[in-house]
């Protein structure tokens, strides 16, 4: 089950964290991975790792939030693997602020990457997955979207923009067998979660650590592991009756925190 055997998928912001974790996972599978980041270092170290594991696994350097790279990147794709069977959008950025004090560079910037990036990745895939009558597509959102949260205006944002998209690409793509989910995970442990305590708590890492866990219901931040599992099952074989639904993997936030 959940074999990926002959696929091909490109994984966005697949450099470091849960895009890693998908990248690593899907490659194991039997797909061939396309990782896309703007991190070369990052990208390579990705591929060195699923390659020499016996994956198959190709770096792509590309600024989603640039319509012109991304159209070059999928042509890259196409011409080495000859299709695109999975997209997964997962790169994205993370914003602390409020409605009054958030910047317009970067709202802006959360736009242009978070939400324009998706954007442009669906833009050039779309009509390849429309040509082959076949394609699946995910979506990374975020429980940003559902619920409120303090301090997050432009990310809830960025991630209620996806959630959108995500809809509206399952309703409009079904005559062409395309599949369109969404993942919305709460805080999740990975290297941003760390530097982002030791940055603005220094000296309090363990206590930030035990108190950001606990606001999970469950008791502990998930695992990237646990995001990429639920995204293989979504973009496998299995998941084909599965279209326009958003996921929570969330440690019981949304309908537990009260």
């Amino acid at each position: 089950m959940f074999q990926l055997t002959d696929k091909t998928a490109i994984i966005t912001g697949a450099g470091s964290g849960i895009g890693r974790a998908i990248a690593g996972l899907f490659a194991r599978q039997g797909a061939s991975v396309f990782v896309f980041d703007l991190n070369e270092d990052a990208a390579a170290l990705v591929v060195n790792e699923i390659t020499s594991e016996g994956g198959k696994a190709e770096k792509i350097i590309v600024d989603v939030a640039s319509q012109q790279k991304v159209k070059l990147a999928v042509e890259k794709v196409v011409a080495m693997a000859g299709g695109i069977d999975i997209l997964v959008n997962n790169a994205g950025v993370a914003h602390v602020g409020n409605a009054d004090n958030t910047s317009e560079a970067d709202f802006d910037r959360l736009v242009s990457i978070n939400v324009k990036g998706v954007y442009n990745c669906l833009h050039e895939v779309l009509p390849l997955m429309k040509k082959q009558s076949k394609g699946t597509i995910l979506n990374l959102c975020s429980i940003a979207a559902w619920v409120g949260l303090s301090d997050r205006f432009a990310y809830s944002m960025s991630k209620g923009a996806v959630a959108a998209m995500t809809l509206s690409v399952a309703k409009d793509y079904l005559e062409y067998h395309i599949r369109c989910n969404s993942i919305s995970p709460a805080r999740v442990f990975t290297p941003f979660v760390e530097g982002f305590i030791a940055k603005n708590y220094p000296g309090q890492e363990k206590e930030m650590f035990e108190k950001l866990s606990k606001s999970q219901p469950i008791g502990r931040m998930a695992s990237t592991d646990e995001v990429a599992s639920l995204a293989l099952y979504l973009c496998s074989d299995e998941a084909g009756f599965i279209t326009g639904c958003d996921y929570p993997l969330d440690g019981g936030f949304i309908k537990l925190n009260n």
